[in-house]
């Protein structure tokens, strides 16, 4: 545990006049100060008892016989990178594994909201990664899950947390505020229960995230800035951002592993010159391979300057501007005194490459590679064994009936939009054998089915979803269905799906593709049905396996797997599934499947 600035006052204070030799001297870096939006060159960097002591052009006074000093070789010295929005689940590890994953890519904050483990494991689930969080050798902050379930009357979770355990998690030291208001709905119509747990973030003196996930910017969305939420990750246009901005919340533009709205966003600052200083970068949700391939943060920042953003202003967006929002601008997001002494050392701004990682004055990763000792956590057997079906699925559990007599049947499909959140409601013509409603594989329409896996009721939701291409008989399930996380099934033959369902009742959890009868690929994931304990790496290599299995079936979605874990999420439009149904999310009430003639 880092000591605070007050515990370490004197020391730095000493280091910095020469009266007591630093811990670690960094020598000959340029200096990327986001305070003054400066490159400084030949700057030296004294750390002491985990923060900066001293940054100026020469630190020799601070150097004695047990300093560690560290040539800099006129490379540019860059805050550690910090991530304002995003979910651990998401990379199908824990949080110790993501960290792991991460850290040699510069991430040396990250603002996690844990309500995927919430939906699961009630608020026992948020403490586990709470305190796990607590352990790590650098700052992750947890943001108390707001709407679990996240649409109430619209599905039902594994847990229900509500004001109670919101007052209950401010209080935990980690704590950093409120994760995304997602009942937008409830937030415009003012739903008690949700404007007391803004409340109360707020006589806290702590962050209330947002997550209005609407293109309406009337009323409601007015109504929604009012009420106190005071950044928003949901944008997907310029005209989202810029409304954002105007209504003093901060617009957090992400790029994760299939959500891509940095380009058309960041256009309000390099084309309409809005102020820099409301904007964050984030990543939303990246998964497994994401984070071992191609990078998490630092990826973020080299998009945002392939995008024209200039190189200092990408990197103040993912720093200090963070560590503002959540005020803490003492403590992360620049390379100053008194700071925690969280940075990088990198020999490009464009293409960022991350050559050295320090947090809290550590050396943490070398040359793309962990160099600092983190040792694995532990997740009781409590959080095991979640997935309860209450029966062994059969094919006849995807059978959606038509109405007597027809020969066709006009029915209500869900549309995926690629490297975007948001469904379309599409009306598709199906045909109809034997009295039950068939899939149109020509026409890419094929099944979905939602299994409830929190009470073993042995539910089956059904309907029909387009935009996989899947070509030949399949069926991917996946344990990790935001919000509510239930059992996803997206099929183009019911006795795979059926085979997918009980395999994962069997392992506990995670996502497997059936073909003909056959298991294509599996990712155990044994926490909560949403993480595994293994090595982001591992993960890594099984998660590309499962797309590989998915592009095998005829799909070729970008990210295919994000967008088949979002179809429950029924906060975002247009049309989703749920436990009670098919979900119309431009009116937040359920609707049949079958279009009445």
């Amino acid at each position: 545990m880092i000591s605070t600035w007050f515990e370490s006052a004197p020391r730095l204070v000493d280091v910095a006049m020469g009266r007591t030799p630093a811990d670690m001297v960094i020598r000959n870096v340029r200096w990327v100060n986001v305070h003054s939006g400066e490159i400084i060159p030949t700057t030296d960097i004294a750390i002491s008892a985990g923060r900066f002591a001293f940054v100026g052009p020469d630190a020799s006074h601070a150097i004695g016989p047990d300093t560690e000093v560290i040539d800099g070789e006129r490379r540019y010295a860059v805050p550690g990178l910090c991530d304002a929005h995003m979910h651990v689940e998401s990379g199908m590890v824990t949080v110790t594994e993501f960290a792991r994953a991460v850290i040699p890519h510069g991430t040396t904050s990250m603002f996690i909201d844990p309500h995927e483990i919430a939906n699961v494991l009630g608020l026992e689930g948020v403490r586990l990664m709470h305190d796990e969080a607590a352990a790590l050798p650098i700052n992750v902050y947890v943001q108390m899950p707001s709407c679990v379930p996240s649409a109430p009357g619209l599905e039902n979770a594994g847990a229900t947390l509500g004001p109670a355990e919101v007052g209950e998690a401010l209080a935990w030291p980690n704590i950093i505020g409120l994760g995304e208001m997602m009942n937008f709905p409830g937030v415009v119509g003012g739903d008690s229960r949700m404007l007391e747990e803004i409340g109360l973030t707020q006589k806290s003196g702590k962050t209330v995230g947002g997550h209005y996930a609407s293109k309406d910017l009337g009323l409601p969305f007015h109504a929604y800035a009012a009420a106190g939420p005071a950044d928003d990750h949901e944008g997907t246009s310029l005209e989202d951002c810029i409304a954002r901005v105007r209504q003093g919340m901060l617009a957090m533009l992400r790029l994760g592993s299939a959500w891509y709205d940095v380009a058309a966003q960041i256009k309000a600052i390099t084309e309409h010159g809005l102020d820099s200083r409301n904007f964050v970068l984030c990543t939303d949700d990246s998964h497994s391979g994401t984070l071992v391939h191609d990078g998490h943060m630092n990826r973020v920042v080299r998009h945002a300057i392939a995008q024209g953003l200039k190189p200092i202003t990408a990197i103040q967006m993912a720093t200090l501007n963070t560590a503002q929002h959540f005020g803490l601008e003492r403590e992360i997001g620049s390379i100053a005194p008194g700071r925690r002494a969280d940075l990088i050392l990198t020999s490009d701004l464009p293409s960022l490459p991350v050559e050295l990682v320090i947090g809290r004055g550590r050396v943490l990763a070398k040359a793309g590679r962990l160099a600092a000792d983190i040792p694995p956590y532990d997740y009781p057997e409590t959080a095991k064994n979640t997935v309860r079906l209450g029966k062994r699925l059969a094919a006849a559990d995807f059978d959606i009936q038509a109405p007597a007599g027809a020969n066709e049947v006009t029915a209500r499909v869900i549309g995926v939009i690629e490297n975007q959140a948001p469904t379309r409601a599409l009306e598709r013509t199906l045909p109809v054998s034997d009295g039950i409603v068939d899939m149109d594989l020509e026409g890419d329409v094929c099944q979905i089915a939602l299994v409830e896996r929190h009470r073993g009721t042995g539910g089956v939701t059904n309907g029909f979803v387009s935009g996989f291409g899947y070509s030949r008989p399949c069926a991917v399930a996946s344990t990790v269905a935001h919000d509510s996380h239930h059992m996803i099934i997206v099929g183009t033959d019911k006795s795979d799906m059926a085979l997918a369902a009980n395999r994962l009742g069997e392992v506990g959890g995670g996502v497997v593709v059936f073909s003909e009868g056959r298991e294509l690929a599996l990712v155990r994931l044994p926490i909560a049905g949403l993480m595994s304990d293994q090595r982001a790496e591992i993960v890594s290599e099984e998660a590309n396996a499962l797309i590989e299995a998915m592009r095998q079936c005829g799909c070729e979605l970008n990210n295919a797997y994000m967008q088949h874990s979002l179809l429950a999420l029924v906060v975002i439009p247009e049309l989703r599934i749920s436990d009670i149904g098919l979900i119309d999310v431009t009116r937040f009430a359920p609707t049949d499947v079958l279009v009445a003639n």
